[in-house]
């Protein structure tokens, strides 16, 4: 089940297609094969008020959290986290020497979370 989350500043809209960088960010987890695409959710949220190192307005972030149940191996968590940067800088073309980014894999407590995926019953009928 992993849900990740895209966090970026608002103006890395004026440099790309966010949805489009969600599809693409999206199809990168999946491939990887570590988590069922039925259980993938990604979305994106833009942040209006923000600075960025020098505070340079051209200035953008990309912060990319992915959050998965336990018992990934180390090896898995990379993969995931090598794909996000991979298809991420692929797709930020002239933006990319003005971004600031970061992915970071976290693990999900199953003791302290409810998960209802009603997707699977839609599958089976």
């Amino acid at each position: 089940m992993p849900h990740v989350l895209i966090d970026h500043s608002a103006n890395l809209a004026d440099h790309l297609d966010v949805d489009e960088l969600v599809g693409v960010v999206h199809a990168a987890v999946i491939a990887t094969g570590v988590a069922p695409s039925d259980a993938t959710r990604t979305r994106a949220r833009a942040a209006d008020h923000v600075r960025v190192g020098d505070g340079d307005p051209a200035n953008i972030y990309v912060a990319i959290t992915v959050r998965m149940a336990r018992g990934r191996s180390p090896a898995e968590t990379a993969t995931v986290v090598d794909a996000l940067v991979t298809a991420v800088e692929d797709n930020l073309g002239t933006a990319r020497a003005h971004t600031a980014l970061s992915v970071e894999y976290q693990d999900i407590d199953p003791d302290r979370r409810v998960n209802r995926n009603h997707l699977r019953e839609q599958a089976g009928s």
